[in-house]
């Protein structure tokens, strides 16, 4: 424990040099004074476990004392501290859990219909719908990035951002293939159908985060196709960025403007390139964003939405909830609550292996 803290008291006070050298490079200053504020919790817990250790030397050493009194004392100190002691470690084991640097940030949600036609894009709207409502009972603030409807009121994908404190950390478990089963509203047999919706949950990036080149980038403007009024219909102002290096595209048209599309788009962008360098520093096998959603078939799935069974089960944890309505309402907390205990249990077992 206390090498661990070592490097972590010595990479605390690299950061205060860094910051102060930095001068008024503000790009530097921030990234170096996020990583200390990360930091911070960790450090003064290592502070105060530091001071216990030295009170219970201290006190072990006066129990070697001739002076009966002394001996007593430092006795009823060390029956203090020793507990105070092993809080303090169990405290601090759970600081140095490697977090999500991108717990706090914002995210970018896409969702697609997958398997399914017209019923696939009907449920897409209405998982859109269900985070929306999650978002408002958290008091985060929901952006409609794009998106693509169907004429009944379905969504072939939309893109949104949703803005709050810890959004990424809560909603950073959504990401997979959802199924539905149910009677599709245009079924007249009554025949149960299985359709599949993709989402994929991007930390929204700060530009200093990573770099994209304006010569890989490839800007094309053209005449929306959507709602938005007369301006929007009549002038250029989609944009759809092609990044030239990976081929990837990113179409945004719902703004008034070419420069608030260019924005969103950019900002899309962004969050998708870094997931695809972060997923390859954690060495996964397909660094491609498509690893987070899989393919939209069948058999591909995080969760299913049975509605003739008033049931909803998440199949990473074999946890059910028979009150559809209820998560339909956005109440999904009852799934990401056990995903967040179970992912930061594997993280403290991984902590234990590395001190054995």
């Amino acid at each position: 424990m206390l090498e661990k803290i070592k490097s972590i008291e010595e990479k605390y006070n690299n950061l205060l040099n860094e910051i102060e050298a930095a001068g008024e490079d503000y790009h530097k200053v921030a990234e170096f004074s996020k990583e200390r504020v990360e930091l911070e919790p960790v450090f003064e817990k290592a502070t105060e476990y530091r001071s216990v250790i030295r009170q219970i030397e201290e006190a072990r050493m006066l129990m070697g004392e001739d002076d009966q009194e002394m001996r007593e004392l430092a006795e009823i100190d060390l029956k203090e501290l020793q507990p105070k002691m092993e809080n303090l470690e169990k405290e601090l084991k759970s600081l140095l859990v490697p977090k999500d640097p991108r717990d706090k940030h914002n995210v970018i949600m896409e969702i697609r219909a997958g398997t399914g036609g017209d019923e696939a894009a009907l449920f897409a709207s209405e998982l859109f719908r269900l985070y929306s409502r999650y978002a408002e009972k958290r008091r985060w603030k929901v952006e409609i990035l794009s998106q693509n409807e169907i004429g009944i009121g379905g969504l072939k994908e939309i893109s949104f951002m949703i803005k709050g404190d810890g959004a990424y950390s809560r909603l950073k478990y959504e990401s997979g293939v959802h199924r539905v089963q149910r009677v599709p509203v245009t079924e007249s047999s009554g025949r149960i159908h299985t359709s599949t919706i993709t989402v994929a949950v991007l930390a929204e990036v700060e530009e200093f985060e990573i770099e994209i080149r304006p010569a890989d980038i490839r800007i094309d403007v053209y005449i929306s196709a959507g709602a938005g009024g007369q301006n929007v219909q009549k002038n250029s102002t989609a944009v759809r960025l092609t990044h030239l290096p990976t081929g990837m595209v990113v179409a945004c048209q719902d703004e008034r403007s070419q420069l608030q599309n260019k924005l969103r788009a950019m900002s899309i962008l962004r969050a998708r390139l870094y997931e695809i360098e972060n997923q390859k520093r954690h060495n996964e096998v397909d660094a491609d964003r498509r690893s987070q959603v899989g393919t939209g078939e069948r058999s591909e799935k995080i969760r299913t939405y049975n509605f003739p069974q008033n049931r909803v089960t998440d199949h990473r944890i074999n946890t059910s909830s028979y009150n559809l309505p209820a998560i339909m309402e956005g109440e999904i907390d009852l799934f990401i609550d056990e995903l967040s205990v179970r992912d930061e249990a594997d993280r403290l077992a991984y902590i234990g292996e590395d001190q054995d």
